[in-house]
């Protein structure tokens, strides 16, 4: 079901969100080589328990995944993108971590995610990444009400095809509000003019995700940690957005972050 919210309740939403950047800032700031996920994961549950948030992953339970989520954020490295379950493993210089969170707060949700260099970064990561910031953004530009739900999509797309990444369209964004999915779901590759027309109190997660040389995914074992079919590395940035009468709102921005823009002079192709 598709809910347009008030400005009320997006100012809710935008309550949670500001908590959301907080923690994902936190985790930018702690990550670093010889942390393990796990003390990651015990570090933001005492940060939800603290602000009296409720974690939306704990004892999520879709038609994918084995058994209900018992953790409070997804960490995913390296050739892991989505749904990383934290456990016991302890970051390496120039790991690629991608952290993803989702909590409510009052009955309202916000969902964001990250990636980051752990160390010393090596361009190619810097630069998958540097296109899923520019393809979100791409996409936020777009959320205005008059445009449809495949502008966004085909934003995202435009920017990844430009960098020369593939896309995959089994995973994508979403609606959120009261709950962490809810209606449209928002794919990232699409046709401009086409799908949902976007109305002011619209409330969407956008997340662009990429691997660097495929579209195809694989599961680990335990049955949440989607992976890069050829093990290339992988990147994911999100954030929750409000459709408003003016401009975009993002629920999620974090304070420290510029949004990307995107250079002329960048390299384009698969192999730039």
């Amino acid at each position: 079901m598709i809910e347009l919210k008030t400005p009320a309740e997006i100012e809710r939403m935008h309550v949670t969100g500001r908590f959301v950047a907080e923690v994902l800032t936190e985790v930018g700031r702690i990550a670093d080589v010889g942390v393990n996920l796990l003390d990651l994961e015990h570090h933001v549950r005492g940060m939800i328990e603290r602000r009296g948030a409720e974690s939306c992953y704990w004892d999520y339970s879709p038609s994918f995944g084995r058994g209900p989520f018992r953790n409070v954020i997804c960490l995913s490295v390296n050739d892991a993108v989505l749904h990383g379950l934290p456990h016991d493993y302890t970051l390496r210089d120039g790991d690629v971590l991608s952290a993803d969170i989702a909590v409510g707060i009052d009955g309202w949700v916000a969902d964001s995610a990250r990636t980051i260099i752990v160390g010393t970064p090596a361009e190619e990561d810097l630069r998958i990444i540097r296109a899923t910031e520019e393809a979100l953004e791409a996409a936020i530009e777009v959320a205005r009400p008059g445009n449809r739900l495949g502008d966004i999509s085909a934003a995202i797309w435009e920017v990844a095809h430009d960098y020369g990444y593939p896309v995959n369209t089994e995973f994508g964004g979403h609606g959120i509000g009261r709950t962490m999915h809810e209606g449209p779901h928002v794919a990232n590759k699409g046709r401009a003019g086409r799908g949902l027309m976007l109305r002011p109190g619209l409330t969407l997660a956008l997340e662009p995700w990429l691997a660097r040389t495929t579209d195809r995914i694989v599961y680990d074992p335990d049955g949440w940690t989607i992976r890069s079919a050829d093990g290339s590395r992988t990147a994911h940035s999100e954030h929750t957005v409000a459709i408003t009468e003016d401009a975009p709102l993002v629920l999620t921005r974090r304070e420290s972050e510029t949004p990307a823009t995107r250079p002329t002079g960048r390299l384009s192709g698969r192999n730039a």
